[in-house]
């Protein structure tokens, strides 16, 4: 099977994720395929230091999007299980052995794996927030039909049959993807056993870009996909759990209260903005749709 790892700019959390990656107990045979999305330092030249067959390293030049990175690594990759992670993340030990092990018993087409964020050893308060409002990968699968691509094993014929992701979205490309997927009736499983872990966001900072990012995704899968989001003008509701737990303690509660609704005018701003750009050939679905393997 393949691992597709897209990276830009990121030579610290490449190199975490393959030394993760290459102590994995497992007696399946994989290769990781790591796609650089045209980085300016030295990311490329780290994952060139690792003298390990396993490794590929390919280049996405054409268009700077994760899911055009991704889109690479499916087109190069030679096996019939796909499996995606993002280049600053860590997997458990048995990590790959369990997702294999469920997606067979299962017979999936698509498998989301658990995602649990971790924290500094010192958490800001955006650490805490980002881990508590986290990635609910379970309810995402039920309720809304994907899972994040930081956490997903999909099948070659699925691609084959339902195309690839959409690298015209900057966010929610990961939704998308899944969304056509069931809706074209395929089984759809998630591994509660298969754990990879991702770092907090800890800074306001981050959490603003990420919040940004979301309102431009928002805006964009309606102006793409209006019939399955809506007509642009009121933005859908975001995937994830936005609201503080009722048990957290007084302090926190209102806390995260408070910088939920501050993301949330971030998120707002993302899809005004988004909608007030001019629309162009390459944002017309029935000119330029997701491409295909």
């Amino acid at each position: 099977m393949s691992v597709i790892v897209p990276v830009y700019n990121d030579p610290a959390g490449i190199s975490t994720t393959l030394d993760s990656l290459l102590t994995q107990s497992t007696e399946h045979d994989f290769h990781v395929l790591v796609v650089d999305n045209a980085s300016t330092d030295r990311t490329p030249d780290v994952v060139r230091s690792y003298d390990d067959d396993r490794i590929t390293l390919l280049h996405e030049t054409d268009i700077q999007s994760s899911y055009a990175a991704r889109n690479t690594g499916i087109r190069n990759a030679e096996t019939n299980i796909l499996a995606f992670l993002d280049a600053d993340m860590t997997v458990s030990d048995s990590w790959l052995e369990n997702a294999l092990d469920t997606f067979h018993a299962t017979d999936a087409d698509y498998l989301a794996c658990d995602v649990e964020l971790t924290l500094p050893e010192t958490p800001s308060l955006a650490a805490r927030y980002d881990r508590h409002t986290g990635f609910p990968v379970e309810q995402y699968l039920e309720r809304q039909h994907f899972a994040p691509t930081c956490c997903l094993f999909v099948r070659r014929e699925v691609f084959r049959d339902v195309g690839l992701f959409d690298p015209r979205l900057a966010s929610g490309g990961d939704k998308e993807f899944g969304n056509r997927v069931h809706d074209a009736g395929y089984r759809m499983e998630f591994a509660d056993d298969a754990t990879v872990f991702h770092p907090t966001r800890n800074t306001l900072r981050s959490l603003v870009k990420k919040d940004v990012r979301v309102g431009r995704g928002l805006a964009q899968l309606q102006r793409l996909y209006p019939d399955r989001y809506g007509r642009p003008g009121i933005p859908p509701r975001p995937s994830g759990i936005k609201r503080p737990d009722r048990d957290l303690p007084t302090r926190d509660r209102l806390a995260f209260g408070a910088l939920s609704r501050f993301l949330t005018a971030a998120r707002a701003s993302g899809y005004a903005r988004e909608l007030a750009r001019p629309t162009d050939t390459g944002a017309d679905p029935a000119l330029n749709g997701p491409p295909r393997l």
